[in-house]
């Protein structure tokens, strides 16, 4: 896929040294813009691991930040994304357009997530990514969106090569947004297209292995729905791993939540495990 007037930004070192366990690692961002659309203009940063070589196929995890599509940061799964860059994955956090600040719709997140996906594959030479080991993460509307990159046959951009899959090849989500139907999340905005919308409604064979994290305390996210959503996967033969986190409310597990960081320890070495068994991560999780 070709985009016109792409800007790659120089490497840059962070002035941030963190620490997991007894490693000290400095990671090597690049933003690179991934689309421009009417006025805007939408960026990627990407945190490469320690030794990068561009000509090494690096398995690669995608975040989408949380925001219920009106708001939100690439700051949300910076922790995490240090981390997987410090196991050896190229990390990317996707800029995408809300209504706060670009006056969009849902729809149009979508469309955006698609298109960084796409972006990614089928520039993964350029990046050192592996294009068959991309894994899609997000929180609560980012769950959804990572969930809707693989998940959703249509909500394309109509300047997307759709010859190009944005399907991930494993899912990461974070009490996410996946059920959009009556009585959902966001019915109010998406009314009778969440048919096409609404990732549990479109659950088919070849759906990618997925770990999913909820707190039993989450005022969006019902427990029953989780648990529906891995009877639909595991109904068309999909992998589905569900921890539920007892007393926790939406967004139990960010960075800087609680003091300790307990649950965002404990979901991104859950994470790391299940990247393991995947055979995308090697060695224990070291935080």
């Amino acid at each position: 896929m070709k985009l016109k007037n792409t800007i790659l930004f120089v490497l840059t070192l962070s002035v941030v040294t963190t620490v997991f366990g007894q490693q000290k690692f400095e990671p090597i961002t690049e933003d690179v813009i991934y689309k421009i659309i009417k006025a805007d203009t939408l960026s990627l940063r990407l945190y490469y691991p320690d030794n990068f070589k561009k000509k090494t196929k690096h398995a690669t995890i995608v975040f989408f930040f949380g925001g219920g599509w009106n708001g939100g940061s690439i700051d949300q799964f910076e922790g995490q994304s240090k981390y997987f860059a410090s196991r050896g994955m190229v990390s990317v956090v996707v800029d995408y357009r809300v209504k706060n600040r670009n006056q969009s719709t849902p729809f149009d997140a979508v469309k955006d997530a698609k298109t960084a996906m796409r972006f990614l594959r089928s520039h993964a030479k350029d990046f050192g990514i592996h294009p068959e080991k991309i894994i899609a993460a997000g929180g609560s509307a980012g769950g959804h969106l990572a969930a809707a990159t693989s998940m959703l046959p249509g909500i394309n951009e109509t300047t997307d090569n759709v010859s190009v899959s944005p399907k991930a090849n494993a899912l990461i989500l974070y009490n996410p947004v996946i059920d959009n139907g009556k009585g959902g999340y966001g019915y109010e905005r998406i009314g009778d297209r969440y048919l096409e919308f609404s990732p549990i409604h479109n659950i088919t064979k070849g759906a990618p292995p997925t770990i999913f994290f909820l707190g039993d305390r989450d005022k969006w996210i019902p427990v029953a729905t989780a648990y529906s959503f891995k009877e639909k996967m595991e109904a068309v033969g999909s992998r589905c791993d569900i921890f539920i986190y007892k007393n926790q409310a939406h967004g139990f597990f960010n960075k800087g939540k609680q003091e300790g960081d307990k649950y965002y320890i404990e979901t991104t070495r859950e994470a790391d495990v299940f990247l393991q068994s995947l055979g995308y991560l090697k060695g224990k999780a070291t935080l």
